[in-house]
């Protein structure tokens, strides 16, 4: 049972969409074409590399995510060495722990470059081109900017989607054409849900989004001066982007995952709460797909039908 799936971002929220992975997973579908934004590209990569959902649940919940946010020698300087750090590396943290933790395990599955990934599988990882005001799906739009894509690493592509603004260094590469250096961020400042990416007129198979949503209760952000509004505009970006209700057409394809007030940013999490996050998503799962069908999903889409297509209870026990 074939699927394309599509990963939203969230930070140290996205072991919820490995709990509604593991259900989809359970239930027999397989992935053909993954992309994924931020946290969602963490996902997509190491689904695209090999790793199943199960296996996904193991890495996320022991990894300490506070070794992606170590402190430098600018941090040793009181009050001015955070401020120094963010106007000269354009971020508070440095990307290169993640990137390497990333690199690590795909290595572990053989995986390098693009050109590495085996099968028939495809990978798109959403990112965002401050510098040239372009949303990018790569590797295959840096083919633009005068790249191989297949020899591009897929540990960096990844850290670009995660550069969260300002909190991550953001990722500089050279437009080869013009010889300009372009800053790549997070790729939720302008997609952090691309559901639409493997839309066509003729379906063989769906495409299931997994997407984070915040609790209903409002979250009001308290604004003293100039920081505290610039705090306030980035968080809002990040966290609350495409977080209005979605159309009936992206309904049907899309399992919501309850984020139980986690921020993205949280990288302090504790085990339990990464535990209460992944049985989140599961529960968001098997709720979804208690009514799902592919015949529903084609008719709400306004499709028309190419296969035989059939979900069977999984028996399996998590």
């Amino acid at each position: 049972m074939w699927a394309d799936a599509v990963f939203e971002g969230g930070g140290v929220k996205g072991i919820g969409l490995v709990g509604a992975l593991c259900v989809a997973e359970e239930k027999g579908f397989k992935w053909r074409k993954l992309a994924g934004t931020s946290a969602g590209s963490i996902v997509a990569s190491l689904l695209a590399a090999g790793y199943t959902a199960k296996e996904l649940y193991q890495i996320m919940i022991e990894q300490d995510f506070v070794d992606f946010i170590l402190p430098s020698w600018y941090d040793q300087l009181p009050y001015l060495g955070p401020t120094i750090r963010l106007w000269i590396k354009k971020g508070m943290f440095s990307g290169l722990p993640l990137e390497r933790w990333i690199e690590k395990l795909l290595l572990a599955k053989g995986i390098r470059t693009f050109g590495d990934l085996k099968g028939d599988r495809e990978l798109h990882i959403i990112a965002s081109d401050i510098s040239r005001g372009r949303l990018l799906v790569l590797p295959h739009d840096l083919e633009q900017y005068g790249y191989n894509p297949k020899e591009l690493s897929v540990a960096r592509i990844v850290r670009m989607s995660c550069s969260i603004p300002f909190f991550f260094e953001p990722v500089k590469i050279i437009h080869k054409p013009t010889g300009s250096v372009c800053y790549v961020v997070d790729g939720a400042v302008l997609s952090n849900f691309p559901v639409w990416l493997f839309d066509q007129d003729n379906p063989r198979w769906p495409t299931l989004g997994f997407r984070l949503t915040e609790n209903q209760a409002e979250h009001v952000h308290k604004i003293y001066g100039p920081l505290s509004m610039f705090r306030s505009i980035l968080f809002t970006m990040m966290d609350a982007h495409d977080n209005r209700h979605i159309q009936e057409q992206d309904q049907v394809r899309t399992i919501m995952v309850p984020t139980l007030d986690v921020k993205m940013t949280d990288f302090s999490i504790s085990r339990e709460k990464k535990e209460q996050l992944f049985q989140s998503g599961v529960k968001a799962a098997e709720q979804f797909f208690k009514t799902w069908n592919f015949d529903h999903y084609l008719a709400v889409r306004g499709v028309k039908r190419q296969v035989t297509y059939q979900i069977r209870p999984s028996t399996e026990k998590r």
